[in-house]
């Protein structure tokens, strides 16, 4: 049952990170994107693309974290890593195509970032308890993801 409830914790502080992450000023649905008006086409777009990424690879990456920390083999700890550098690809495709130079540079910036951390056994290792998912998902990967998501908040 703890596990059950610390995946539930872990999985909602994923959809506040990712709702932090994928939505712009004025948005009512969390995850999604929402331009305001005067908001360029090209940024817009390519928030909404951002918001369908964290929809789709947040939850993924939050439970190989959990499983990574209640059964910590080596088969679990590649989950993790594969999760992450899939997170990473997901944010690379998203921004590549923008019409914002300056989001294309900060998307390329932080998928190469999370591909850095995916290759990184030292950090996998150091997540060894729920606290450490939490903080991983929350405070971290906010920080990690800052150079786009300032784009489209």
């Amino acid at each position: 049952m703890r596990g059950v409830l610390g995946l539930t914790a872990v999985l909602l502080t994923a959809a506040a990170a990712a709702t932090g992450c994928g939505t712009m000023a004025g948005s009512t649905t969390p995850g999604a994107a929402s331009a305001p008006p005067s908001v360029p086409v090209e940024l817009k777009s390519t928030c909404d693309a951002l918001g369908q990424v964290y929809g789709e690879r947040m939850a993924p990456f939050a439970e190989s974290l959990t499983t990574l920390v209640g059964r910590r083999t080596p088969d679990a700890q590649k989950r993790a890593q594969d999760s992450l550098a899939a997170f990473a690809t997901a944010v690379d495709d998203a921004t590549r195509a923008s019409g914002d130079a300056a989001l294309r540079a900060d998307g390329k910036k932080t998928a190469e970032k999370l591909r850095a951390k995916s290759g990184d056994p030292k950090f996998f290792a150091a997540i060894k308890t729920e606290k450490d998912v939490t903080t991983t998902l929350g405070p971290t990967l906010k920080e990690w993801l800052t150079p786009v998501t300032r784009h489209c908040s």
